[in-house]
């Protein structure tokens, strides 16, 4: 399905936020500095993957933040919206500049790993801000394991997606 006008866009943007929220929800496994290991990675990165740059980015964004606001970690929620938004980017970015090299699996593998880096990275720094450097080492082996999953299986729903034409 080719999404060809500004209203498509949109609704295809909110159903990615909507998607990222609950997935983000729906299963939370709560880490040592008062964060969470979800599932919502692998949407981040089927929302950079399959739209436009301000759509996927808003998408991430907005759908990962709402999820940060609706579960009690308000605090959250602004960096949430940054790093969800720029892994989105991340990826979109990752694979078109890889894409004629490599392909389409390998590309969507680095630009997926690069965007999970940034998630790592940017969570990273918010806490070291929040509660200091030395005990927010603590968070990254979770937040590791969620960027591993939001991986594999935003890889194995892009595969089908692909199959069944959800493209823009």
């Amino acid at each position: 399905m080719k999404v060809r006008n500004t209203t498509q866009r949109i609704v295809m943007a909110a159903l990615f936020a909507s998607l990222a929220c609950v997935a983000t929800m729906i299963i939370k496994i709560p880490s040592p500095l008062k964060g969470y290991i979800n599932l919502g990675d692998c949407v981040v990165l089927l929302a950079g993957w399959m739209l436009s740059p301000l759509y996927g980015f808003l998408a991430a964004g907005i759908g990962s933040a709402l999820a940060d606001l609706f579960s009690g970690y308000v605090v959250y929620a602004p960096a949430t919206f940054i790093i969800k938004g720029v892994m989105a980017l991340t990826a979109l970015y990752g694979f078109k500049l890889l894409h004629k090299r490599l392909g389409d699996l390998p590309s969507k593998i680095i630009s997926g790993t690069a965007a999970e880096i940034i998630m790592i990275s940017g969570y990273f720094v918010f806490e070291g801000f929040m509660y200091g450097f030395g005990p927010s080492v603590v968070n990254i082996p979770a937040n590791g394991v969620q960027g591993i999953a939001g991986l594999v299986l935003g890889i194995v729903l892009i595969k089908i997606f692909n199959k069944a034409r959800f493209d823009q």
